[in-house]
């Protein structure tokens, strides 16, 4: 302890460590509660499904958030091949002998689980299911995602909410949206909005198309309640609603995951298929050979693939959901350096959920090429 004190430069370093620490504490919403909280912002709204960036009923078509980075995802592998096969060494470089590394770790893998044929057929779905999550993943922790976008408006909020006769006080558009309400209160087609009162709104500085959550906007949080007594005059060059971010990370979306969890399936039925042939792999999943206790296990057999599925879909989704909600939980909560050590954890996460979803698709598509009455027919 001496030796620590001791040494200028490395109290230097436990001064500012403790100075930031307090700063996040006393800057964030836990400081907030006690007057403070000047580096707070306001926690996102956090929702399961994808939100839109583009409405159909503008430009013709929709487009949402994790749809955009999925193609990013798929931009940044298609660049990586590009370059590497244009930048391709007998010496390979740092890069070109990394992907080497990972491209011959996977190739030992499949061949030791599936056999030296069959781990080659297998491999090109493996890797590419494993880069694509791992890409995905990681470009979650990218600065800009989840933190900048739109805004959407108080009406789009209450449509969220299953309130569609809530009509904006800022809205040009105000009194054509009241009659509306009026006249759908006339046809007995109101709906209790008073559960919106409680709901929370962020303010914005207008910056036009474009948006974020900057720090300290925390105060000036408000509900619906709030902004109604208020007319929708939050200040100005201001506005008030949600922010809707324009990439979110790619895996955060179940659609997605399904998406990936169909593929990998069909391709596992159908190297069975093409390894065993029609009768020897429908033969699993429809028995009459073995009397009603092998029929009984081919109906077992078949709601194991559709378990297969769902397992596939939301193990990949829970985890990766989960990851973003805690970083915007511990930037809430602590602003400066709150996320500092899930970042690293969310990085490895990535890397695991990436490695266990292609690992399951080797091993069943192993299984899948494998008869159950005996030896394999390959």
């Amino acid at each position: 302890m001496s030796k620590i004190l001791g040494s200028p430069r490395t109290l230097a370093i436990l001064i500012i460590a403790a100075s930031v620490f307090v700063l996040s504490i006393l800057g964030g919403a836990l400081g907030h509660a006690f007057g403070m909280g000047f580096f707070a912002s306001s926690l996102p709204a956090i929702q399961l499904p994808a939100e839109l960036v583009i409405y159909p009923d503008v430009y013709g078509f929709e487009l949402k958030n994790t749809m955009l980075t999925t193609w990013l995802a798929m931009a940044v592998l298609i660049g990586l091949s590009v370059y590497l096969r244009s930048r391709m060494n007998e010496i390979p470089g740092r890069l070109q002998a990394l992907v080497e590394i990972v491209v011959d770790f996977f190739i030992t893998l499949c061949e030791s689980v599936a056999g030296k044929e069959r781990g080659r057929r297998f491999f090109p779905l493996v890797l590419t299911i494993f880069s694509f999550i791992v890409i995905a993943n990681w470009m979650g922790i990218l600065p800009g995602f989840g933190t900048v976008g739109r805004i959407a408006d108080p009406e789009e909020i209450a449509h969220h909410h299953d309130v569609h006769e809530y009509h904006d006080p800022a809205s040009a558009h105000g009194e054509k949206q009241k009659d509306e309400k009026e006249d759908a209160a006339h046809h007995g087609e109101d709906h209790d909005s008073s559960h919106l009162d409680s709901v929370k709104l962020h303010v914005f500085s207008e910056l036009g198309a474009v948006a974020f959550l900057s720090p300290g906007s925390l105060k000036d949080e408000l509900t619906f309640a709030q902004y109604k007594e208020k007319q929708g005059d939050v200040g100005e060059d201001k506005r008030a609603g949600h922010l809707v971010p324009f990439l979110r990370s790619a895996n955060t979306d179940v659609n997605t995951t399904l998406a990936m969890a169909i593929v990998a399936m069909v391709m596992v039925h159908f190297w069975g298929f093409r390894i065993l042939g029609v009768r020897v792999h429908v033969g699993k999943f429809v028995n009459f050979k073995g009397g009603p206790i092998g029929f009984f296990v081919g109906i077992l057999e078949f709601i194991s693939e559709l378990a297969r599925v769902v397992s596939f879909t939301f193990r990949l989704f829970g985890n990766i959901f989960a990851g973003e909600v805690l970083l915007m939980a511990m930037g809430f909560l602590l602003p400066l350096i709150g996320i500092i050590p899930f970042l690293g954890l969310e990085l490895f996460v990535g890397v695991i959920q990436a490695f266990i979803f292609s690992m399951l698709t080797l091993v069943f598509a192993s299984m899948a090429s494998v008869s159950h009455d005996g030896p394999d027919h390959h």
